[in-house]
């Protein structure tokens, strides 16, 4: 599906580093320089996703307000529910993004990142099931429902799904209504495994950017976690042998991202997502949003500081914009 100005999305995820009020206020200043949704992300021990969507509900108009959860640190019966409750409160704005589960999120609870594509399955199934309205009675992989039945009625809230993974990509192509994908270098790969080059389907994509020297530093920084649980077809894209990830995987299993850092080159970081100068970065969106058919654009805010968050949902509209 090409993607066209007036239906392009313009997008934001938040990791909830920050206080409640900020993260409320980020979503109302992105929803003034036109950003159309809004994710964020449920790392499990930082702020409560649902308390902050419902919070951002009230003060905002139009933004479309979403959570990227998973089901294992919460039941897919109790994300319907509280999603409802979201799309109630923001008047139909609501929408999740599906993840199969990561190392940071589940080790610290101590859960076992187990059947990650029956977890996914489940899921997805629970959440149409209940948004059905109607009472259900359903055995799945994992979970089942007994006579469960959502008190808020029929709902109409897009299931997207964020992966890595071949499976859950091919399930994610029959299932789900649109794909968030990460790895600039993996995305025609990853969408060849979704296997959805015809039918009507979302393609969205989800980068940090890097437009100045301090942005390409942290980039060196965050790159372990980018790669951290990724399978061998993306490390493979991103030019990453095995004895370059044996040397990563042991620096940051003694130092953590920062031990990281010094290993990443620049050609490490630009294989993974956008970068160089403003006209540089455009240019490269461009270029991905006409090769790969993408829906939607989504920047990664990771950390707190809103007049700084301000300045780059600004810098990034102009960028998009300029691109779609």
């Amino acid at each position: 599906m090409s993607p066209h100005p007036s239906s392009f999305i313009l997008g934001l995820q938040i990791v909830p580093t920050m206080s409640i009020a900020e993260i409320v206020d980020t979503i109302c200043v992105a929803e003034e320089l036109g950003y159309d949704h809004c994710m964020v992300a449920d790392e499990g021990l930082m702020q409560d996703v649902f308390v902050c969507l419902g919070a951002a509900a009230g003060l905002t108009k139009t933004i479309r307000l979403g959570v990227v959860t998973n089901g294992y640190t919460r039941h897919p019966a109790a994300i319907a529910a509280a999603l409802a409750s979201v799309n109630e409160l923001s008047g139909g704005r609501a929408f999740v993004t599906l993840v199969a589960g990561g190392t940071m999120v589940l080790q610290p609870m101590g859960i076992e990142r187990n059947s990650p594509l029956a977890v996914m399955d489940d899921t997805i199934e629970v959440l149409r099931s209940l948004w059905s309205g109607e009472s259900i009675e359903w055995e799945g992989k994992r979970e089942r429902l007994d006579g469960a039945q959502l008190s808020h009625g029929p709902q109409s809230i897009p299931i997207w799904v964020a992966a890595r993974g071949e499976r859950i990509l091919a399930l994610a192509g029959q299932k789900a209504d649109a794909l968030v994908l990460m790895a600039k270098s993996d995305l025609a790969d990853a969408i060849k495994e979704a296997g959805q080059t015809d039918r009507e389907f979302g393609l969205m994509y989800l980068d940090r950017l890097a437009f100045t020297p301090e942005m390409i530093e942290e980039a060196r920084g965050l790159y372990g976690y980018a790669i951290l649980d990724s399978p061998p077809r993306v490390l493979r894209n991103l030019g990453i042998d095995d004895a370059t990830m044996g040397c990563l995987r042991e620096a940051f299993a003694s130092g953590g991202a920062k031990a990281i850092a010094p290993l990443v080159t620049d050609d490490m970081v630009a294989a993974y997502q956008i970068a160089g100068t403003h006209a540089e970065c455009r240019s490269q969106l461009e270029d991905m949003i006409v090769r790969h058919r993408l829906d939607g654009f989504f920047i990664n805010i990771i950390g707190p500081g809103l007049d700084t968050n301000r300045a780059l949902l600004a810098d990034v509209a102009a960028i998009v914009r300029g691109s779609s």
